[in-house]
């Protein structure tokens, strides 16, 4: 089949002329619009999490719970370096919590079983003179939260005070 310069079969016949649309009412009865059927939602199935992932969260819930009661306990039967000490552990806490969430598995009460402590330990009033204690035990307490509850800002963590005066010491 061939084709003219119009793009046309070469067998069509063309009376010429432009047809006139100027009477034509373009869109004034549209077809009904055809809404989708909503598709019947499907059950929603209860999560009901394996034993070991309550265990754990049972675990962390309890750690949590003591970990400002064991933080003081340190500090009252070793001074600073018990903080120290206790900050190792909390950081091993902190990356179980870790596991927990980024795995899915972490319930809401352990969450705010957390936030919480995060908040009684930085309560404590602990005499720490050594600055790189409270600076380490508040970056622990600060993974913990960005972890948790990475928009807020916290405004709670103690002041470090640096002597200026080199020759104080």
């Amino acid at each position: 089949m061939s084709f003219n310069a119009f793009g046309k079969p070469a067998e069509t016949v063309d009376f010429g002329g432009e047809v006139d649309y100027n009477s034509y009412e373009w869109f004034k009865d549209p077809p009904p619009r055809t809404e989708p059927a909503p598709s019947p939602l499907a059950p929603v199935e209860h999560y009901i999490p394996p034993p070991n992932i309550i265990e754990r969260n049972e675990m962390c819930d309890f750690a949590l719970q003591a970990a400002p009661n064991v933080l003081y306990g340190r500090y009252k039967q070793y001074g600073q370096l018990g903080v120290l000490a206790w900050c190792a552990e909390f950081s091993e806490m902190i990356d179980e919590l870790k596991r927990l969430g980024i795995a899915g598995d972490m319930f809401v009460s352990t969450r705010e079983a957390a936030l919480k402590a995060c908040e009684e330990i930085l309560r404590l009033q602990l005499d720490i003179k050594m600055q790189i204690i409270v600076i380490h035990l508040s970056s622990q307490v600060a993974r913990l939260r960005r972890f948790l509850d990475a928009g807020h800002e916290w405004t709670d963590y103690p002041e470090t005070h640096f002597p200026l005066d080199p020759q104080a010491f």
